[in-house]
This record gives C-alpha cells, sequence and structure tokens, in this order.
C-alpha cells in the first residue's frame, strides 16, 4: 500500500539568515507560513490543495509551495532552507513498511537463499523505533486443505523460532497460516510449486 503524500508545513518566523532573505525577496510578499510538497520516502508524490484568504493553490509536484494565505509561491526555496526548516521532521518520519518472502525446500527447511536472508530481516527490524511483525506461512496445493493448514503455521512458527534465536527481541509478533490459500503462483490441486511453499515477513 503506498504512503501517503508527504507534505509539512513550516512557520517563517524570522528573517535573520540571508538565504531565507533571498528566497523571500522573491515572492510578492513575505509569508508567515507555508506548505511544501515532498515525495513520499517510495518516490510517490500526491497533490495537496493549499486554501486561504488570498486563493487557492494546488501542488502536485515534488517542490511545488504556496503560503498558507493561498498565495503561490513562485520561487522554491533553496535547498539548504528546506534542510533548516524540515530536517527534523522529515527525520521523525516513519520507514515505510518491507516485506520479505522466505521459500522453503520441503518441511520447514529454509531455501539457503532465504536463510541468507535473515540478518537483514532482523537489521531492518531492530532498526525500528517500534517494531510490528507479521509472520504468514503458505503452502502449494499438495496434500489435503488440512494438512497444509498445520503445515504453513509450522513454517511461520519455525521462522519466528529462528529470528529469535538469531538475536530478534520483539515481542508484537502475529503468526498466521494460510495454508494453501492464497496462492502466489496460481495451480490446480495437487501440483508441485516451489514458490507457493514461504513464509512472508511484514515488518511495519
Amino acid at each position: 500500500m503506498a504512503a501517503r503524500p508527504a507534505w509539512l508545513l513550516r512557520t517563517v518566523q524570522g528573517l535573520a539568515m540571508a538565504l531565507a532573505l533571498l528566497w523571500l525577496a522573491g515572492c510578492a510578499s513575505t509569508p508567515k507560513s507555508y506548505v511544501l510538497l515532498l515525495p513520499s520516502p517510495d518516490g510517490t508524490v500526491g497533490k495537496v490543495i493549499v486554501t486561504g484568504a488570498n486563493g487557492e493553490q494546488v501542488l502536485d509536484k515534488a517542490g511545488q509551495a504556496a503560503s498558507t494565505d493561498g498565495r503561490a509561491i513562485a520561487v522554491p526555496p533553496p535547498q539548504v532552507q528546506l534542510d533548516k526548516d524540515f530536517s527534523t521532521t522529515i527525520a521523525a518520519r516513519p520507514k515505510l513498511p518491507v516485506n520479505y518472502l522466505l521459500y522453503f525446500t520441503t518441511g520447514t527447511t529454509l531455501t539457503s537463499e532465504s536463510q541468507a536472508q535473515i540478518p537483514r530481516i532482523i537489521a531492518d527490524a531492530t532498526s525500528r523505533s517500534s517494531i510490528d511483525i507479521s509472520v504468514i506461512g503458505h503452502t502449494d496445493t499438495i496434500m489435503t486443505a488440512e494438512y497444509n493448514e498445520q503445515l504453513a503455521l509450522s513454517r511461520a512458527n519455525a521462522v519466528v523460532e529462528l529470528l529469535k534465536s538469531r538475536g530478534l527481541n520483539a515481542s508484537a509478533i502475529s503468526v498466521e497460516s494460510h495454508g494453501k490459500r492464497n496462492l502466489l503462483i496460481q495451480t490446480p490441486d495437487n501440483t508441485f510449486e516451489p514458490r507457493n511453499r514461504r513464509v512472508e515477513v511484514s515488518i511495519r
């Protein structure tokens, strides 16, 4: 799911810095505050409509700005000014959710490629201020639905235990089994498909 547009509001209270003076000199009048449209961490840009006593501005491109009273700002602020105004706010934005797919050879044995992802998952999880992890097990369509529900749950639990044994300290971990439902590769029943034998790890 795409992140919401990242727009930030900054009140400009002083004109002590020369760079601020240079930028504000290009405006029709000095804005007390402005809205700036920035791309989300995933690169997408949404739209913000700024309405005030002096008009309405539609911001739909990264870097566009408008005064909060509805006036357009024709000359965007320089990067140094943006860094000064928004660096703290940008640094405080939560990280986007990430998803990992871990595949299995048979039973609850991870492939070597998937085992190699375990340190990266742990590093990603521990780099966040708060951790919410979802672990969902899946199977291919060999065997019965009941058998695969249990196998998928065993796979999910095996991944959780592996993460914890490697040093992951997280209390908010949800574990689910989707069995042979929600196939990654659509196949008929009793079809051997390695890409369906997987566990999905989502970190938010």
